[in-house]
C-alpha cells in the first residue's frame, strides 16, 4: 500500500495549478455537466497513465538497478525542479466539440493535455521504480482525481482559493525528497 500511498500523494500535489487542472475548470465553465467531466478525467486518465506505467516498467526490466536508481532519483530531482514553473491552458487544448458529448470531449482534451504533462512523467518514473503496477496506475489516477474533480464540482471559486505557489513548492519538495530517498535508500 505504499505503493498507492505515494503515488497518489505525489500526483495529487503536483496537479495543483496544472495546465489539467485548469482544463477541468474550463470544461467545468464550458460544458456545466459536472458528472460526465469527472467520468471522463477517470477514464482518460485511466488510459493514459496505464499507457505511461506500463513503459515506466518496461523501462526498469530493461535497466540495472544501479542505472535504474540513479535514472529515477535524477528523474524525480528534474519534476521537482518542473513543478516549480506554473502551468497555463493553450488554446489547443479546448477545442471546439460540441460535435462530441461532454464525456467524450472530455476524455479526448483530457487525454491529450496529460501528454507529456509532468504527472504523466511522473507516473512513468514512478513505476519504474515502485511496484505493483496497479498501485501504481490506481494512486496517480487517485490523486489525479483529488485535485481535479473539486475543481470541476466547485468551478472557479475554488479554483482562485488555491494556494498554486505554496503547492507548486509543496510538490517540488515532495519530488525532491523521493529523489533523495531513492538514492539513499
Amino acid at each position: 500500500m505504499q505503493t498507492l500511498f505515494i503515488s497518489t500523494a505525489a500526483v495529487a500535489i503536483a496537479e495543483i495549478g496544472d495546465k489539467t487542472q485548469l482544463l477541468s475548470l474550463i470544461l467545468a465553465a464550458k460544458y456545466r455537466r459536472p458528472m460526465p467531466i469527472c467520468l471522463g478525467i477517470l477514464v482518460a486518465t485511466l488510459l493514459n497513465h496505464a499507457l505511461a506505467g506500463w513503459f515506466g516498467a518496461m523501462v526498469a526490466a530493461w535497466l540495472q538497478p544501479s542505472v535504474l536508481t540513479w535514472i529515477v532519483a535524477l528523474s524525480f530531482f528534474a519534476i521537482a525542479l518542473w513543478t516549480l514553473v506554473p502551468d497555463k491552458v493553450d488554446a489547443d487544448d479546448v477545442r471546439d466539440m460540441r460535435g462530441y458529448g461532454v464525456l467524450i470531449a472530455t476524455v479526448i482534451a483530457f487525454f491529450l493535455a496529460e501528454m507529456g504533462d509532468k504527472t504523466q512523467v511522473a507516473t512513468v518514473v514512478l513505476a519504474a521504480r515502485y511496484s505493483p503496477l496497479w498501485q501504481v496506475v490506481a494512486g496517480t489516477t487517485i490523486g489525479m482525481l483529488l485535485a481535479n474533480v473539486p475543481v470541476v464540482w466547485l468551478g472557479a471559486r475554488f479554483a482562485q482559493r488555491l494556494p498554486l505557489r505554496a503547492a507548486r513548492l509543496g510538490a517540488a519538495g515532495l519530488f525532491a525528497a523521493l529523489g533523495i530517498w531513492i538514492l539513499v535508500r
